[in-house]
């Protein structure tokens, strides 16, 4: 594994970064929790010239054909800025799925309008129980003529009301099948849900005997959670980044902080119980960032401890943003929790990231299962 980046990396990384300090600032992001569809239309374009919906899709389809480091390198920047876009959905749950199961005419369809900024895509994989497992769809999917028909409830679902397309994991006699679906299709009604993440909103997706055609079935019929199982580490990996770039933003924010913030006639930044606390905090980011970019280079070179290494990163990064979340908090004191502050919406992303593709002592027991395994 080479630790150095490269130029394009490098030059990747900081282009990002000064685009979003200059057009996502923090103002802005709190406008999107208002009302997300204004901001996102506004950024969506300028995000599709600077080619990061196409980021890792292929050149054969109007992408850049890059891979899971660079798009690592990227979603660490729209993590610290709080991107109010359904980017992540979009590249790497949606987009990835049609790359990786779709027919070349599905292919061919998509990826070209995705990465124009013409189409938004994400995943509609949990239900009730919230289980990341292949017994947790239960989506019923019957057949009907040439086609199916499905009907049941998806939870949880990323960026639901931002999306054009959705890739439904559905249940037919041959197992999982994922599907995709217009979300404008009739009897397709989604809800916003109530969540701790006011940024990147989750919802509730209803399916009322909905008509889909033969051809909407993405990877063949009873192949969806294998699918998915690939699926998985690329996309643990991608939310890690993000992750990081959340969680090093937070040590900025607190050490800025300690800086000017004075008791006794000193900054508090003097004082060894914060100096410990920052110290510790960075510990943590680079800590996360070396497992996460471990486990991108594990995944993207289909090494075979690829899937234990995604689960662990997961795992950590999201104890270690969580916590440092919530020391960022700490050592603004008081003033830390009020709605002015910026602190709350990263913590509130911290406890949403946490429980995405599973909490961390799920994503232990996934890595534990192979290491054993393999024991």
């Amino acid at each position: 594994m080479n630790l150095e980046l490269t130029d394009e990396q490098r030059m990747l990384q900081t282009s990002a970064r000064e685009f979003l300090a200059r057009s996502c600032p923090t103002s802005r992001v709190r406008e999107a929790m208002l009302d997300p569809r204004p901001v996102c239309d506004a950024l969506w374009p300028t995000i599709a010239e600077l080619g990061w919906l196409g980021l890792v899709t292929p050149a054969e389809h109007g992408g850049a054909e890059l891979g899971l480091i660079e798009l690592a390198l990227l979603l660490q920047e729209t993590g610290r800025a709080l991107l109010p876009a359904p980017l992540f959905s979009t590249v790497a749950l949606g987009a990835r799925l049609i790359a990786t199961a779709g027919s070349e005419a599905q292919r061919a369809r998509l990826l070209p309008a995705i990465a124009e900024g013409k189409r938004r895509v994400t995943l509609a994989l949990l239900e009730e129980r919230a289980h990341w497992t292949e017994g947790g769809v239960t989506l019923a999917s019957t057949p009907s003529g040439d086609g199916f028909v499905l009907s049941g409830t998806k939870l949880f679902v990323p960026d639901a009301d931002l999306a054009d397309e959705l890739v439904v994991a559905a249940r037919t006699a041959a197992g999982v099948t994922l599907f995709l679906v217009e979300r404008g299709a009739a009897g397709v009604t989604t809800r916003r849900l109530d969540f701790v993440d006011q940024i990147r909103g989750l919802h509730e997706v209803r399916f009322a005997d909905v008509s889909v055609p033969a051809s909407a079935a993405l990877g063949g019929e009873g192949c969806g959670w294998t699918h998915l199982e690939a699926l998985f580490d690329f996309a643990k990996v991608a939310l890690c980044a993000e992750m990081c770039g959340a969680a090093e933003k937070v040590l900025e924010m607190a050490v800025d902080y300690a800086k000017v913030r004075e008791q006794f006639g000193k900054a508090i930044g003097s004082f060894q119980a914060i100096q410990h606390k920052c110290a510790e905090m960075l510990v943590l980011v680079e800590s996360a960032k070396s497992a996460t970019y471990y486990a991108a280079w594990a995944v993207a070179n289909g090494e075979a401890d690829a899937h234990p290494a995604a689960c662990l990163a997961k795992a950590y990064t999201s104890e270690a943003f969580t916590r440092v979340a919530g020391e960022g908090i700490q050592i603004h004191g008081g003033i830390g929790f009020t709605w002015e502050q910026d602190l709350h919406l990263y913590f509130k992303r911290a406890k949403s990231s946490e429980l995405m593709f599973g909490s961390p002592s799920w994503n232990r027991e996934l890595a534990a299962r192979v290491l054993l395994d393999g024991a």
